[in-house]
């Protein structure tokens, strides 16, 4: 079983647990069934890292390069 958060932006966000071999349309069906929005109206986004995020750096932010950079 893999168990997913979800965020719908609006300050819900929900986990579903499903299975391996579930597909997109199972998995927007369970969402639909504890937001209370309709199936065919959630789109599922996978989030990306912020582009300053350094994972070899604990997490902590590095310093920004270039033109925008405070000197």
């Amino acid at each position: 079983m893999i168990e997913m958060v979800l965020n719908d932006r609006l300050g819900k966000k929900v986990c579903v647990k499903c299975n391996d071999d579930d597909t997109i349309g199972d998995l927007k069906k369970l969402v639909a069934a504890q937001t209370g929005t309709r199936a065919d109206k959630i789109r599922i986004q996978k989030r990306l890292p912020h582009p300053n995020y350094d994972k070899d750096n604990e997490g902590k932010q590095t310093p920004m390069k270039g033109a925008n950079a405070l000197q």
